[in-house]
Protein backbone atom coordinates (compact mmCIF):
# COMPACT_ATOMS: atom_id res chain seq x y z
CA UNK A 1 0.00 0.00 0.00
CA UNK A 2 2.79 2.25 0.63
CA UNK A 3 4.72 1.81 -2.59
CA UNK A 4 1.08 2.40 -4.39
CA UNK A 5 0.59 5.75 -2.56
CA UNK A 6 4.19 6.95 -3.22
CA UNK A 7 4.14 5.70 -6.77
CA UNK A 8 0.86 8.01 -7.15
CA UNK A 9 2.77 11.02 -5.52
CA UNK A 10 5.45 10.42 -8.03
CA UNK A 11 3.61 10.05 -11.16
CA UNK A 12 1.82 13.32 -9.90
CA UNK A 13 4.85 15.27 -9.11
CA UNK A 14 6.75 14.17 -12.58
CA UNK A 15 3.35 15.53 -14.37
CA UNK A 16 3.38 18.45 -12.64
CA UNK A 17 7.50 18.77 -13.41
CA UNK A 18 6.61 18.10 -16.86
CA UNK A 19 4.53 21.41 -17.40
CA UNK A 20 6.99 23.31 -15.05
CA UNK A 21 10.06 22.10 -17.35
CA UNK A 22 7.82 23.73 -20.80
CA UNK A 23 6.91 26.51 -19.08
CA UNK A 24 10.57 27.57 -17.92
CA UNK A 25 10.91 27.75 -13.82
CA UNK A 26 13.66 30.83 -14.17
CA UNK A 27 15.83 29.46 -11.41
CA UNK A 28 18.68 28.66 -13.36
CA UNK A 29 20.16 32.00 -12.72
CA UNK A 30 22.31 31.78 -16.16
CA UNK A 31 21.74 30.50 -19.75
CA UNK A 32 20.94 27.17 -20.87
CA UNK A 33 24.25 26.30 -21.09
CA UNK A 34 24.74 26.55 -17.51
CA UNK A 35 26.21 23.33 -15.59
CA UNK A 36 23.52 22.83 -13.38
CA UNK A 37 23.73 20.05 -10.07
CA UNK A 38 21.34 18.86 -8.04
CA UNK A 39 21.67 17.28 -4.67
CA UNK A 40 19.38 14.86 -2.63
CA UNK A 41 20.54 16.46 0.47
CA UNK A 42 22.50 19.37 1.34
CA UNK A 43 25.49 17.07 2.96
CA UNK A 44 25.56 15.57 -0.83
CA UNK A 45 25.08 19.02 -2.01
CA UNK A 46 28.41 20.42 0.13
CA UNK A 47 30.72 18.07 -1.42
CA UNK A 48 29.64 18.72 -5.20
CA UNK A 49 29.89 22.43 -4.71
CA UNK A 50 33.56 21.60 -3.07
CA UNK A 51 34.41 20.66 -6.31
CA UNK A 52 32.26 22.57 -8.83
CA UNK A 53 33.48 25.62 -7.21
CA UNK A 54 32.29 28.82 -8.97
CA UNK A 55 31.68 26.93 -12.10
CA UNK A 56 28.55 25.48 -11.65
CA UNK A 57 24.96 26.36 -9.90
CA UNK A 58 24.44 23.67 -6.99
CA UNK A 59 20.81 22.92 -5.95
CA UNK A 60 20.04 20.55 -2.62
CA UNK A 61 17.03 19.80 -2.61
CA UNK A 62 16.48 18.88 1.44
CA UNK A 63 18.06 21.39 3.27
CA UNK A 64 15.89 21.72 6.53
CA UNK A 65 18.17 20.50 10.17
CA UNK A 66 15.03 19.01 11.18
CA UNK A 67 13.91 17.09 8.13
CA UNK A 68 13.39 13.46 8.10
CA UNK A 69 15.00 12.27 4.32
CA UNK A 70 13.73 9.26 5.17
CA UNK A 71 10.04 10.04 4.63
CA UNK A 72 10.80 13.00 2.44
CA UNK A 73 8.19 13.64 -0.39
CA UNK A 74 8.91 15.45 -3.89
CA UNK A 75 7.40 18.28 -5.02
CA UNK A 76 6.83 19.01 -8.46
CA UNK A 77 9.66 21.53 -8.63
CA UNK A 78 11.62 19.07 -7.24
CA UNK A 79 10.72 16.57 -9.79
CA UNK A 80 11.65 19.37 -12.31
CA UNK A 81 15.26 20.29 -10.87
CA UNK A 82 15.98 16.81 -11.02
CA UNK A 83 14.70 16.05 -14.91
CA UNK A 84 16.35 18.94 -15.82
CA UNK A 85 19.51 18.62 -14.09
CA UNK A 86 23.15 18.54 -16.20
CA UNK A 87 24.24 16.33 -13.36
CA UNK A 88 22.27 14.30 -10.31
CA UNK A 89 23.86 13.39 -6.85
CA UNK A 90 22.63 11.34 -4.43
CA UNK A 91 22.72 9.29 -1.55
CA UNK A 92 21.29 5.99 -3.10
CA UNK A 93 21.17 2.45 -1.53
CA UNK A 94 17.08 3.06 -0.92
CA UNK A 95 17.76 6.06 1.40
CA UNK A 96 16.73 8.87 -1.09
CA UNK A 97 14.52 6.78 -2.94
CA UNK A 98 12.36 9.75 -4.36
CA UNK A 99 15.09 10.09 -6.71
CA UNK A 100 15.22 6.97 -8.25
CA UNK A 101 11.68 7.25 -8.70
CA UNK A 102 11.74 10.54 -10.53
CA UNK A 103 14.68 8.81 -12.77
CA UNK A 104 12.66 5.90 -13.14
CA UNK A 105 9.15 8.09 -13.82
CA UNK A 106 10.68 10.39 -16.50
CA UNK A 107 13.07 8.32 -18.37
CA UNK A 108 15.29 11.20 -18.79
CA UNK A 109 18.83 10.03 -19.46
CA UNK A 110 20.45 11.97 -16.58
CA UNK A 111 24.39 11.69 -15.80
CA UNK A 112 24.24 10.60 -11.65
CA UNK A 113 26.84 10.20 -9.09
CA UNK A 114 25.28 7.26 -6.38
CA UNK A 115 27.51 7.48 -3.22
CA UNK A 116 25.99 3.89 -2.38
CA UNK A 117 26.85 2.37 -5.06
CA UNK A 118 30.54 3.95 -5.06
CA UNK A 119 30.38 2.48 -1.57
CA UNK A 120 29.49 -0.78 -3.04
CA UNK A 121 31.87 -0.86 -5.74
CA UNK A 122 34.63 -1.64 -3.03
CA UNK A 123 36.57 1.38 -4.88
CA UNK A 124 38.23 2.62 -1.45
CA UNK A 125 40.76 5.31 -1.09
CA UNK A 126 43.90 5.41 1.20
CA UNK A 127 41.04 7.27 3.63
CA UNK A 128 40.17 3.22 4.63
CA UNK A 129 43.94 2.66 6.18
CA UNK A 130 43.13 -0.04 8.57
CA UNK A 131 39.62 -0.03 8.03
CA UNK A 132 38.05 -3.51 6.86
CA UNK A 133 34.69 -2.79 5.00
CA UNK A 134 34.20 -6.90 4.14
CA UNK A 135 33.48 -8.54 0.91
CA UNK A 136 29.87 -7.25 -0.85
CA UNK A 137 27.70 -9.52 -3.05
CA UNK A 138 26.10 -6.70 -4.42
CA UNK A 139 27.31 -6.24 -8.25
CA UNK A 140 29.92 -3.27 -8.95
CA UNK A 141 29.81 -0.28 -10.38
CA UNK A 142 31.53 1.96 -12.48
CA UNK A 143 34.01 3.41 -10.96
CA UNK A 144 32.79 7.00 -11.54
CA UNK A 145 29.34 6.31 -10.08
CA UNK A 146 27.47 6.55 -13.33
CA UNK A 147 24.36 4.55 -13.09
CA UNK A 148 24.54 1.33 -14.15
CA UNK A 149 20.48 1.18 -15.31
CA UNK A 150 19.68 -0.87 -12.39
CA UNK A 151 18.64 1.54 -9.33
CA UNK A 152 17.33 -1.97 -6.88
CA UNK A 153 19.19 -2.24 -4.09
CA UNK A 154 17.12 -4.84 -2.60
CA UNK A 155 19.25 -8.39 -1.63
CA UNK A 156 22.29 -6.41 -1.10
CA UNK A 157 24.45 -7.09 1.84
CA UNK A 158 27.62 -5.62 3.31
CA UNK A 159 30.07 -7.38 5.95
CA UNK A 160 30.37 -3.94 7.75
CA UNK A 161 27.19 -3.57 8.85
CA UNK A 162 27.00 -5.27 11.99
CA UNK A 163 23.21 -5.02 12.68
CA UNK A 164 22.27 -7.63 10.22
CA UNK A 165 21.45 -5.45 6.98
CA UNK A 166 22.14 -2.52 4.63
CA UNK A 167 23.12 0.44 6.44
CA UNK A 168 22.89 3.01 3.62
CA UNK A 169 23.69 6.42 5.68
CA UNK A 170 26.95 6.44 3.59
CA UNK A 171 27.78 10.45 4.02
CA UNK A 172 29.55 8.81 7.54
CA UNK A 173 32.23 6.85 4.99
CA UNK A 174 35.15 8.76 4.57
CA UNK A 175 36.44 6.95 1.78
CA UNK A 176 32.93 7.14 0.16
CA UNK A 177 32.91 11.09 0.06
CA UNK A 178 36.03 11.27 -1.55
CA UNK A 179 34.95 8.87 -3.92
CA UNK A 180 31.70 11.17 -4.62
CA UNK A 181 33.58 13.80 -5.12
CA UNK A 182 36.15 12.69 -7.75
CA UNK A 183 33.13 11.11 -9.83
CA UNK A 184 31.44 14.63 -9.46
CA UNK A 185 34.92 15.85 -11.34
CA UNK A 186 35.10 13.16 -13.29
CA UNK A 187 31.38 13.79 -14.76
CA UNK A 188 31.90 17.85 -14.77
CA UNK A 189 35.44 17.80 -16.48
CA UNK A 190 33.53 15.70 -19.39
CA UNK A 191 30.58 18.43 -19.17
CA UNK A 192 33.11 21.35 -19.37
CA UNK A 193 36.22 20.19 -20.81
CA UNK A 194 37.89 24.14 -20.14
CA UNK A 195 37.34 23.69 -16.06
CA UNK A 196 38.49 20.13 -16.24
CA UNK A 197 41.98 21.39 -14.15
CA UNK A 198 39.83 23.05 -11.66
CA UNK A 199 37.23 20.48 -10.98
CA UNK A 200 40.31 18.02 -10.66
CA UNK A 201 42.47 19.84 -8.49
CA UNK A 202 39.18 20.94 -6.20
CA UNK A 203 39.11 17.19 -5.31
CA UNK A 204 42.14 16.90 -4.62
CA UNK A 205 42.09 20.29 -2.04
CA UNK A 206 38.83 17.87 -0.82
CA UNK A 207 40.29 14.62 -0.39
CA UNK A 208 43.73 16.49 1.57
CA UNK A 209 40.67 17.61 4.22
CA UNK A 210 39.44 14.49 4.52
CA UNK A 211 41.95 13.26 5.70
CA UNK A 212 42.51 15.90 8.35
CA UNK A 213 38.91 14.28 9.69
CA UNK A 214 40.47 10.97 9.09
CA UNK A 215 43.04 11.94 11.59
CA UNK A 216 40.88 12.94 14.48
CA UNK A 217 38.75 9.57 13.82
CA UNK A 218 42.36 7.90 14.26
CA UNK A 219 43.04 9.61 17.20
CA UNK A 220 39.76 9.04 18.54
CA UNK A 221 40.70 5.18 18.17
CA UNK A 222 43.90 5.65 19.87
CA UNK A 223 42.61 7.20 22.88
CA UNK A 224 39.67 5.37 23.78
CA UNK A 225 40.17 2.03 22.09
CA UNK A 226 36.92 0.00 21.62
CA UNK A 227 34.83 2.66 23.94
CA UNK A 228 31.10 1.00 24.49
CA UNK A 229 28.04 3.18 22.79
CA UNK A 230 24.91 3.07 21.89
CA UNK A 231 22.83 4.54 19.49
CA UNK A 232 19.25 5.36 19.11
CA UNK A 233 19.58 4.76 15.35
CA UNK A 234 22.46 3.85 13.43
CA UNK A 235 23.00 6.83 11.40
CA UNK A 236 27.16 6.95 12.62
CA UNK A 237 27.70 3.73 12.00
CA UNK A 238 30.45 4.29 10.00
CA UNK A 239 31.79 6.67 12.05
CA UNK A 240 31.75 4.17 15.15
CA UNK A 241 33.43 1.80 12.86
CA UNK A 242 36.13 3.94 11.96
CA UNK A 243 36.88 5.08 15.58
CA UNK A 244 36.88 1.38 16.37
CA UNK A 245 34.06 1.49 18.92
CA UNK A 246 32.06 -0.67 20.74
CA UNK A 247 28.42 -0.70 19.80
CA UNK A 248 26.58 -2.17 22.50
CA UNK A 249 23.10 -1.53 21.16
CA UNK A 250 20.92 -4.92 21.29
CA UNK A 251 20.50 -5.30 16.92
CA UNK A 252 16.74 -6.05 17.77
CA UNK A 253 16.63 -2.44 18.54
CA UNK A 254 18.89 -0.68 16.01
CA UNK A 255 17.29 -2.71 13.37
CA UNK A 256 13.58 -2.39 14.18
CA UNK A 257 14.55 1.50 13.83
CA UNK A 258 16.59 1.31 10.83
CA UNK A 259 13.57 -0.25 9.20
CA UNK A 260 10.53 2.10 10.55
CA UNK A 261 9.04 0.03 13.36
CA UNK A 262 8.58 -0.19 16.49
CA UNK A 263 11.36 -1.91 18.53
CA UNK A 264 9.75 -4.93 21.05
CA UNK A 265 9.23 -4.15 24.64
CA UNK A 266 12.18 -6.66 25.18
CA UNK A 267 14.84 -4.75 23.13
CA UNK A 268 13.62 -1.21 24.68
CA UNK A 269 14.35 -2.85 28.12
CA UNK A 270 17.52 -3.80 26.96
CA UNK A 271 18.57 -0.06 25.78
CA UNK A 272 17.41 1.43 28.71
CA UNK A 273 19.23 -1.32 31.28
CA UNK A 274 23.02 -0.55 28.95
CA UNK A 275 22.32 3.37 29.92
CA UNK A 276 20.58 3.27 33.70
CA UNK A 277 23.43 1.22 34.27
CA UNK A 278 26.11 3.07 32.83
CA UNK A 279 27.36 0.00 30.74
CA UNK A 280 28.27 2.66 28.01
CA UNK A 281 30.17 5.63 27.54
CA UNK A 282 28.12 7.78 25.36
CA UNK A 283 24.73 7.84 23.28
CA UNK A 284 24.66 8.91 19.87
CA UNK A 285 21.28 10.47 19.42
CA UNK A 286 19.85 11.58 15.95
CA UNK A 287 17.19 14.57 16.99
CA UNK A 288 15.64 14.43 13.00
CA UNK A 289 13.77 11.00 13.81
CA UNK A 290 12.87 11.98 17.88
CA UNK A 291 9.96 9.78 18.91
CA UNK A 292 8.32 8.93 22.19
CA UNK A 293 11.21 5.77 22.62
CA UNK A 294 14.24 7.73 21.21
CA UNK A 295 13.50 10.61 23.94
CA UNK A 296 13.18 7.91 26.37
CA UNK A 297 16.45 6.38 25.72
CA UNK A 298 18.04 9.66 25.89
CA UNK A 299 16.45 10.80 29.28
CA UNK A 300 17.99 7.44 30.34
CA UNK A 301 21.14 8.70 29.51
CA UNK A 302 21.05 11.97 30.95
CA UNK A 303 19.68 10.63 34.27
CA UNK A 304 22.84 9.07 34.55
CA UNK A 305 25.34 11.06 33.19
CA UNK A 306 25.92 9.42 30.17
CA UNK A 307 27.38 12.10 27.39
CA UNK A 308 24.66 12.42 24.40
CA UNK A 309 25.70 12.70 21.37
CA UNK A 310 23.94 14.60 18.53
CA UNK A 311 24.25 12.79 14.71
CA UNK A 312 22.26 14.49 12.18
CA UNK A 313 21.33 13.79 8.48
CA UNK A 314 21.84 16.91 7.05
CA UNK A 315 24.21 19.84 7.45
CA UNK A 316 23.21 22.23 10.71
CA UNK A 317 23.22 25.61 9.37
CA UNK A 318 26.42 27.54 8.32
CA UNK A 319 28.95 25.00 8.04
CA UNK A 320 30.25 22.05 5.06
CA UNK A 321 30.99 18.81 5.16
CA UNK A 322 34.35 18.91 6.36
CA UNK A 323 33.09 21.23 9.03
CA UNK A 324 30.41 19.05 10.07
CA UNK A 325 32.10 15.57 9.95
CA UNK A 326 35.26 16.89 11.72
CA UNK A 327 32.87 18.92 14.79
CA UNK A 328 31.19 15.34 14.99
CA UNK A 329 34.21 13.63 15.50
CA UNK A 330 35.23 16.03 17.60
CA UNK A 331 32.28 15.91 20.27
CA UNK A 332 32.21 12.07 20.41
CA UNK A 333 35.99 12.55 21.68
CA UNK A 334 35.14 15.02 24.14
CA UNK A 335 32.13 12.62 25.04
CA UNK A 336 34.33 9.77 25.82
CA UNK A 337 36.57 11.84 27.49
CA UNK A 338 34.01 13.20 29.92
CA UNK A 339 32.25 9.81 30.41
CA UNK A 340 31.58 8.41 33.86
Amino acid sequence: MRLSFRAVLVTAAVSCATALTACGSGDAGGGSDELSIVASTNVWGSIAQAVAGDRAQVQSLITEPSADPHSYEASPRDAAAISDATLVVYNGGGYDHFVDDILDATGRDVPTVDAFALFESGEYSDLHAGHDHGDTTAETTPADGTDSGDRSHDGHSHDGHDHSGINEHVWYDLATADAVAHAVADHLAELDPDGADTYRDNAAAFHAQLHTVADTVESLARTHPGAPIAQTESIAHYLVVGAGLDDRTPSDFTDAVENGTDPSPASIAATRRLLLDGQVDALLYNPQTEDRVSLEMRRSAESTGIPVVEVFETLPEGVDYIQWQTRTAEALSAALDTAP
